[in-house]
């Protein structure tokens, strides 16, 4: 009988000590598919958005995570809407340095703004969370190359000298700000927690 139990019990003992046993902190269904950066961001999203962010596809996920890694900048507390602001005031630049012929200007605006930073959380933290979804986040990469990719060729035919092709450049980026902006961001100053006007 002593012998019975001894040794199921040296087994578990060694199974513990090479850390087979060791307990590991419970990880969302799924979560070997998903990129490390990604699973940290989720400790801080809402129930609802972190179970959104799950049913993506390991393709998908892989997406974001290829856009975050061109990224190499993380914001500590800036919000999206903030990063948004900086994107404006770099596309502003890039349109006063092309105005004055100032090449320079030009390529480094764009590049900044090629190269903004990620937001506190990272993106999927601002967008609806019923635009959480395989279909809807399918179009970052098209839109990703409208404006950043144009940022960069910009940049590329500024350094060249070549100030007429950056600025062809220029309606390329807006094209692709104003299409994200109509796919994943409400209309600017208006309140879903506003009561409609009462009819006349």
């Amino acid at each position: 009988m002593k012998k019975s139990l001894f040794t199921p019990l040296i087994l578990a003992g060694s199974l513990v000590a090479t850390g087979v046993l060791a307990a590991e902190p419970a990880k969302p269904a799924g979560s070997a598919t998903m990129p490390v950066e990604m699973q940290n961001m989720m400790k801080v999203y809402s129930p609802e958005l972190r179970q959104k962010v799950m049913a993506l596809s390991p393709q998908l996920k892989g997406t974001i995570q290829q856009l975050h890694a061109g990224h190499p900048r993380r914001a500590k507390e800036t919000t999206l809407r903030q990063i948004m602001h900086e994107i404006l005031s770099e596309y502003q630049s890039i349109a006063s340095a092309l105005a004055t012929d100032n090449a320079e200007q030009a390529a480094e605006a764009a590049r900044r703004l090629a190269s903004h930073r990620i937001p506190k959380g990272g993106l999927l933290a601002y967008f609806p969370v019923d635009k959480v979804n395989d279909a809807d986040l399918g179009v970052l990469p098209a839109m990703n190359t409208a404006v950043e990719g144009s940022a960069l060729k910009l940049a590329e035919a500024a350094d060249a000298g070549d100030m007429p092709k950056a600025a062809a450049y220029m309606s390329d980026i807006m094209t692709g700000c104003v299409a994200c902006h109509q796919k994943f961001r409400a209309t600017p100053g208006l309140s879903a927690h506003l009561m409609p006007p009462a009819s006349k």
